[in-house]
């Protein structure tokens, strides 16, 4: 008996059109496009996120279970935030519970916002069984140096008097001494996994509060404060633990909360997107694909430093996949995407000029490009035939 062709299989991996698609909807889009294109295709979606907002949904979409529970927000208001779990290993995103998203009204408050409510949501994790963390960092309110997180999990922060410190990041300026005999004992057998791209120390020209202050709302004299209350939490953490967090790469990531978790959590610090494709299993559906999609709202050069689109083609290169890359916005040349590994890109604004309106229909025209991708399509080594 002849045995039926094999289908060509492709496989998309886009993150999320921030402002426009989630990388759920994204990756539907495009695998719709595809099959319009050529309706033989085995298109299997694989949504990711590196480690920012969309975390949890893409550990979601890979078939992690959803527990959600209700926590402090950036300054202090109920937030119900999500977290992913299977088996011991939950998946959590520091955006749900101390993210820019949560401030009231959207107003900033640099100086006293607090990661209290992530602290809180690893306690729910661990509270359901969970001694494997991988908390995404990206998208953060606050500059406390991770001190709400581990006031959340036990530990006290304290003034010269004994007093415990008020919460945000401008109160670390009278830390005296951190008390940790009550900091949760489960943290002994639990491993925490930051998945950040950010390798910035705490303080300093490059630090959390000179380079993302100001992306929080901190007025220019507001981010020399904070930069002088780090100093002194790095300092005092120094003396508690013996760990020089003031200039160790990735302490910066997520306002200081880099440095609390390396310090009093032995957390160790990897690429976002690396992660990701491991918890949504990317090898295993890679391996024997002829092409991979991956995508983003704003194909940049940040991008070229290891965002989505750069993570994804790293590792299809490793399984001899060639990548291509369908964007909103793409503000490289050809030579820098080939750079990457990605054969070609293109964007939504090719289509549609008109950034509100490619915005507004970004399925749509997402759906377009895939299907000039899908109609194509050749199993050959030279493809993809795209243009430039």
């Amino acid at each position: 008996m002849t045995e039926a062709p094999r289908r060509p299989r492709i496989v998309v991996a886009p993150d999320k059109f921030k402002g426009s698609l989630t990388a759920a909807e994204a990756a539907r889009a495009i695998a719709a496009g595809l099959l319009r294109g050529r309706a033989d295709l085995d298109v299997i979606q694989l949504p990711v996120a590196d480690g920012g907002d969309g975390t949890v949904a893409a550990a979601l979409a890979a078939g992690y279970q959803r527990r959600s529970v209700t926590v402090q927000g950036p300054t202090g208001e109920p937030v119900e935030a999500a977290f992913a779990l299977r088996g011991r290993t939950a998946v959590l995103e520091m955006a749900e519970a101390s993210g820019l998203s949560r401030l009231p009204s959207g107003q900033p408050a640099p100086l006293t916002a607090s990661t209290y409510g992530t602290g809180e949501l690893l306690l729910a994790a661990l509270d359901a069984g969970c001694r494997n963390l991988l908390l995404g960092v990206g998208g953060s309110a606050s500059t406390d140096g991770g001190a709400g997180m581990l006031q959340a999990m036990g530990a006290r922060l304290l003034d010269a008097s004994g007093e415990d410190l008020v919460r945000g990041g401008a109160a670390l300026l009278d830390l005296d001494r951190i008390d940790t005999t009550h900091l949760d004992p489960r943290l002994s057998d639990t491993t925490v996994c930051l998945a950040s791209d950010v390798d910035n120390p705490l303080v300093g020209p490059n630090g959390a509060a000179t380079v993302y202050g100001p992306q929080k709302g901190a007025t220019s004299d507001e981010v020399n404060l904070l930069e002088a209350a780090l100093t002194r939490y790095a300092e005092i953490v120094h003396r508690h633990v013996g760990v020089q967090v003031a200039h160790l790469a990735g302490a910066g990531a997520a306002g200081g909360t880099g440095a609390a978790a390396i310090a009093f959590f032995g957390a160790r610090s990897t690429s976002g997107i690396a992660l990701m494709l491991d918890v949504v299993g990317f090898a295993d559906a890679v391996r024997g694909a002829d092409l991979v999609i991956t995508g983003e709202g704003s194909f940049d050069a940040q991008s070229l430093s290891g965002k989505t689109p750069v993570g994804v083609a790293r590792a299809a290169a490793s399984a001899g996949v060639p990548v291509i890359a369908l964007v909103g916005r793409l503000e490289v040349d050809p030579d820098a995407v080939r750079a990457v590994g990605i054969s070609s890109a293109r964007a939504l604004l090719e289509i549609e000029p008109d950034d509100a309106l490619a915005q507004r229909d970004a399925a749509v025209l997402l759906a377009r490009l895939a299907e000039e991708v899908g109609a194509s399509f050749e199993m050959a080594t030279n493809y993809p035939r795209t243009r430039e």
